[in-house]
Order: structure tokens, then sequence, then C-alpha cells
């Protein structure tokens, strides 16, 4: 397939990269300032931070958290409580949240949101929704399958995807995304039957589907102010 890019190939710098690389993984200035909370937390038991969203209004909030093990993409109901408490300690001493909210850690699901460039390479050959932060070529959002990452040498990273309908692949900055996720699809549930085989564990993994994937904690946090 021809590439198609969606920027002029010449003006894609180091220097117009996204200032905030975690963008994706946190969106407001309240989900970025708890990530820098909870990064290191994740890290030092050996957990990754896909995304944080703290949703809700002021009254009662939900903090939800997405993690995984960096070697194999995937957690235990177990590292899920783990990561749980060990956040709760450093947000309750931290108080970065008004008001009593509710903890919930959970894996990022098989139709998973897309926060990393590492993301865009495992899922590659995998359907995928994205959202841009800009119009291109009269739309904002794309469907298609995932074709990994570009990158030259002193450029920003490309995302690689095979538009439905369309028989380029599409070349869009990873800088213009801000939202991107898997298409539920056969393929991925194969997917993941084949890793839990691989690894000898049974088909249900214990972790009961979706959103529920959790472990939930109320936090109680006073307002000092």
């Amino acid at each position: 397939m021809a590439r198609r890019f969606f920027i002029d190939p010449v003006c894609r710098v180091a220097n117009r990269l996204r200032e905030d690389p975690s963008a994706l993984r946190a969106k407001t200035i309240e989900d970025r300032q708890i990530l820098e909370l909870v990064d290191p937390v994740a890290d030092s038991i050996g957990l990754s931070i896909v995304r944080v969203r703290l949703m809700g209004g002021t009254l009662r909030r939900r903090l939800q958290v997405m993690a995984e093990r960096p070697s194999d993409h995937d957690i235990s109901v177990e590292e899920c409580a783990r990561l749980s408490r060990a956040m709760s300690e450093v947000l309750d001493a931290a108080d970065p949240i008004a008001g009593e909210y509710l903890l919930e850690v959970s894996s990022p699901g098989i139709d998973r949101p897309l926060t990393r460039l590492i993301d865009f390479e495992l899922f590659d050959g995998f359907e995928a929704r994205l959202e841009s932060d800009r119009m291109i070529e009269g739309r904002k959002r794309f469907k298609g399958m995932l074709a990994g990452i570009e990158q030259e040498e002193g450029a920003e990273p490309m995302v690689a995807i095979d538009l439905d309908g369309e028989e380029d692949t599409a070349l869009i900055p990873f800088e213009w995304i801000v939202d991107a996720k898997l298409v539920m699809s056969d393929a991925l549930i194969k997917r993941g039957a084949e890793i839990r085989a691989a690894r000898g564990e049974p088909e249900d993994d214990g972790l009961p589907e979706g959103d529920a994937e959790t472990e939930q904690t109320t936090t109680p946090s006073e307002d000092k102010a």
C-alpha cells in the first residue's frame, strides 16, 4: 500500500512534538497532577499506568486508573488491589482531589485505550478508532487497521493506519491524536486466549470483563481549603 501523509513530511521536525507526552494518558490538569503522583508508585511495584481519568461532579467523583505489567501488558486482581492500596497512601497524603471519591484500579480491558506509542506497535494489525485534535481532510475520526509506527531521524512519530474503504495507508502524527481505542473483535479475543494459554492459565483469568475489572476502594478526602 502507498503511504499518504496527513502533514507535509518536510515539516515533521522533532521540535513539533506534543509538549506533554502524557496527554493521552491524562487529559485534564487534574488528571496530569494525579498521574505525576501515581506513576512512580506503579513503577515501584513493577506496573505501568496506562490511563488516569477523574470523572463525575463535585459531590461524588470516580478516579479510574488503568494499569498493566510492562512485561506482558496484563494485570491480576491481586496486583490491582496492591496498586490501589499503594496509591491510596500517596493520594491521601498529597490530597489532590477535594471531597470524597471512589478509586477504581483496573486492567485496560480487551478493547483497550491506546495511550502510548508502544500501544500502536503492540497492536499492529488490529482494528482501532482514532480521533485527532484538528480537522483532517474534513474529519476528525478515523477507523481502520493499525499498521505500526513510522519515525524518521529527527522527525516526530507517525501512526500508520489502513483506513476502512481506502487503499492507502494513512500516516497521522502521534501528537495530533487525542483519543484512540481498539475495536472489539474476534481477533482480539483470540489473542487474549492465546496469551493466557501460553502462560498455562485457564480461559477465564479471574478478572471480570469490561469496566468491572476493578479493585474498588472508597477514599474520602477532606478539602483542606
